[in-house]
C-alpha cells in the first residue's frame, strides 16, 4: 500500500468497527480528500458518517470537540496543515483542555489529520511543518509516521485514544519513501518492505519510537520525511549511524533515545521544520540533560532554515543528504 491507500485502510477499519467514527473536513466526502486518503469512503458509509465541511477550520475542530464530548469519534482533517491556524483556539483552548477543565467528567477523543512538509513545490503556505506547536501545548498528543505500515497502525491508535491527536502526514511520503535526492526516480512503496500494510485490523503505540537503523557510532533523532533522509546520509558517508523514528513527539520516548545516545556518545538532531525554537531544539536540550556525561561531541542540529518554506530555492531550504552528512561528519571529528 502507499501511505494514502495505508490510512485510507485505517479509516475503513474504524469506520466498520466503531458507528461512533465520523470523517469529515473540506472535499472528503464525495472528492474524497485533496490527496484521495477518503476516497470511497462516503459511498460505503454513507453522507451521515463522511461528509464535506465548509471552508473553516476553526468550525471543523469546533464542532469536533463537541461531538467527542458527547461521545463520538471524529476524524477531521486540515486540507493542508498551513491552515490549522484558525482552529488554533478550538484546538488550544477547548480540545486540550477538555478534560482538566471538566475534572474527568468530558474529553475530546478527537484525531485531527494534516498533511504537511515541502518537497512538492508547495511553496510557503502549502509546505509548513508545524509540529513544534502541538508539542508546546499540554494535552495533545503529536504523532508523524514516516511510512505506510506505521501510518496505518499510528492512525487507528489515535482513533481509539481518548486524548485530542494531531496526526501529521508528510506529503512528500505519500506515494514513497524519499531519501531527499529531488534529481532521482521516485521509489514506489509497493517496491518497500513497508509498504507491506496488513488489510485488517493493528495498532502502533503512540509513545513507543522505532530504531530505523541499528548503528554504534552516532544517533540520528529524525521523524517524518526525514527518516529517509538519515538513513540515505548514513549509507552515502558510510557512518555507522543509529537512526532513531520518534513516531510520536509527544508523548516522547524518551528512554529509546537516551539509551542509543548512551550507547554511540554522539547525536545529530533533524527536522524539517524551521530551526528556531523547533522540536529538534527540545531533542537537544533532552539529550544534554539525560546523556551529558556520555557525550563525545556536541549534539548538532541540521533543519530547514528560519524563512517561509520558498518555492524557487525548495531545495536549498530542505535538509537533504548532504547537510545531515556533514552533521555526521562533524560529530565524528570531534573530540
Amino acid at each position: 500500500m502507499t501511505m494514502i491507500q495505508a490510512l485510507r485502510s485505517a479509516l475503513n477499519v474504524m469506520m466498520e468497527r466503531d458507528d461512533n467514527v465520523i470523517v469529515y473536513g473540506q472535499d472528503v466526502g464525495y472528492f474524497g480528500g485533496v490527496f484521495r486518503v477518503t476516497e470511497g469512503l462516503q459511498a460505503k458509509y454513507g453522507k451521515s458518517r463522511c461528509f464535506d465541511a465548509p471552508i473553516s477550520e476553526a468550525g471543523i475542530v469546533g464542532t469536533a470537540v463537541g461531538m467527542g464530548a458527547y461521545g463520538l469519534r471524529p476524524v477531521v482533517e486540515i486540507q493542508f496543515a498551513d491552515y490549522f491556524y484558525p482552529a488554533t483556539d478550538q484546538i488550544v483552548s477547548e480540545a486540550a483542555r477538555l478534560r482538566h477543565r471538566s475534572a474527568g467528567d468530558f474529553s475530546a477523543p478527537i484525531t485531527i489529520r494534516m498533511p504537511c512538509g515541502g518537497g512538492i513545490f508547495g511553496g510557503q503556505t502549502h509546505s509548513q511543518s508545524p509540529e513544534a506547536f502541538f508539542t508546546h501545548v499540554c494535552g495533545l498528543r503529536t504523532v508523524m509516521p514516516s511510512n505506510p505500515y506505521d501510518a496505518k497502525g499510528l492512525l487507528i491508535s489515535s482513533i481509539e485514544n481518548n486524548d485530542p491527536v494531531i496526526f501529521l502526514e508528510p506529503k512528500r511520503l505519500y506515494n514513497g519513501p524519499f531519501d531527499g535526492h529531488h534529481d532521482k526516480p521516485v521509489t514506489p512503496w509497493s517496491k518497500h518492505a513497508l509498504g507491506e500494510v496488513p488489510e485488517g485490523y493493528y495498532t502502533v503505540p503512540l509513545d513507543k519510537a522505532s530504531v530505523f537503523r541499528p548503528g554504534s557510532a552516532v544517533t540520528v533523532l529524525a521523524y517524518g520525511t526525514m527518516v529517509w533522509v538519515a538513513q540515505a546520509a548514513a549509507e552515502e558517508t558510510g557512518i555507522d549511524a543509529e537512526v532513531i523514528d520518534l513516531r510520536s513527539l509527544w508523548p516522547l520516548d524518551l528512554a529509546t533515545i537516551v539509551e542509543s545516545v548512551k550507547k554511540t556518545g554522539r547525536c545529530v538532531v533533524v527536522h524539517e521544520a524551521t530551526r528556531t525554537s523547533g522540536f529538534g531544539a527540545e531533542l537537544v536540550s533532552l539529550v544534554q540533560e539525560h546523556c551529558f556525561f556520555h557525550l563525545e561531541a556536541p549534539v548538532e542540529r541540521v533543519t530547514g532554515w528560519d524563512t517561509p518554506y520558498p518555492h524557487a530555492q525548495e531545495w536549498d531550504y530542505f535538509p537533504g543528504p548532504d547537510r545531515v552528512g556533514a552533521a555526521l561528519r562533524k560529530v565524528m571529528e570531534s573530540v
